[in-house]
């Protein structure tokens, strides 16, 4: 099986300033990998490097086996429809509509008649769970649960195969943040979607991912299950994992978990 991203020799330094020093990243069809670590650890540059949008001092970043550096920019236009990125604040266009914010995408391309868009954006909108009513609005109108399911439409409007998520949580009170996390795994097992996810919550951490990368110290400290990652004994994965927080969200899978002196 071909991996969905590989990453190999990475490194990132800005002056005198390593972020990344040697590190190797392989994400295989159809998993969640969260990318986790402290401030300056090096995580959302690592997500803007696979994404293209920065390229490493060295090293290589492969999404679907092709280069993301050094390729001609048609062949990278490809590759790009084939995934969607959700960014932490959403990212929606203020001047324009629900309707329109989905749509862009699609028009971009210009190999679609509206009512091809019409179509999958209301068939979008259904998939996150936003009444088609609320089409017409525009974004300052919505709430912040709104905005990231509308955003999250926005990100699956070219049916891509690979789906970034910056902190697909992040301000969103208790009960919203566990209705989006149920969506992204119900999308996740419906679409067979591959998932690299930037969060520092616990809780969608621990719901979500097959794997755990945790940059430490310019490194990956740790690549592997949430078992195998809190089984490692660093300052990082004990105040992290193994705090009250981290406790209180390890406790609904403790039964699978032996827990026993990591405290």
């Amino acid at each position: 099986m071909t991996p969905v991203i590989e990453v190999a020799g990475l490194w990132t330094q800005f002056g005198d300033h390593v972020v990344h020093r040697d590190l190797n990243l392989t994400v295989m069809p159809g998993e969640v990998v969260s990318l986790v670590g402290g401030s300056g650890s090096g995580k959302t540059t690592l997500m803007r490097q696979i994404l293209g949008l920065e390229r490493p001092t060295r090293g290589t970043v492969k999404v679907f086996g092709i280069p993301l550096h050094g390729s001609n920019a048609q062949l990278l236009h490809k590759i790009r429809k084939r995934w969607g990125v959700l960014f932490q604040e959403g990212a929606l266009y203020s001047a324009l509509s629900v309707f329109d914010n989905i749509a862009l995408p699609l028009r971009e391309l210009r190999a679609f008649d509206e009512d091809f868009i019409r179509d999958m954006v209301l068939l979008k909108l259904d998939m996150v769970d936003i009444e088609r009513r609320h089409a017409a609005k525009m974004p300052a109108d919505l709430s912040g649960g709104m905005i990231k399911r509308i955003a999250l439409a926005r990100a699956l409007v070219l049916e891509p195969e690979l789906v970034f998520l910056d902190e697909p949580t992040a301000g969103l009170d208790p009960d919203r943040s566990e209705s989006f996390v149920k969506l992204i795994r119900s999308l996740h097992e419906t679409l067979n979607l591959t998932v690299v996810m930037v969060t520092h919550d616990l809780d969608t951490l621990v719901s979500l991912s097959d794997k755990i990368a945790v940059l430490a110290e310019q490194k990956l400290i740790v690549y592997g299950t949430l078992r195998e990652a809190i089984a490692v004994r660093h300052p990082f994965i004990l105040n992290f994992f193994l705090g009250e927080r981290g406790l209180r969200a390890l406790s609904a899978v403790a039964a699978t978990i032996n827990l026993n002196g990591k405290h």
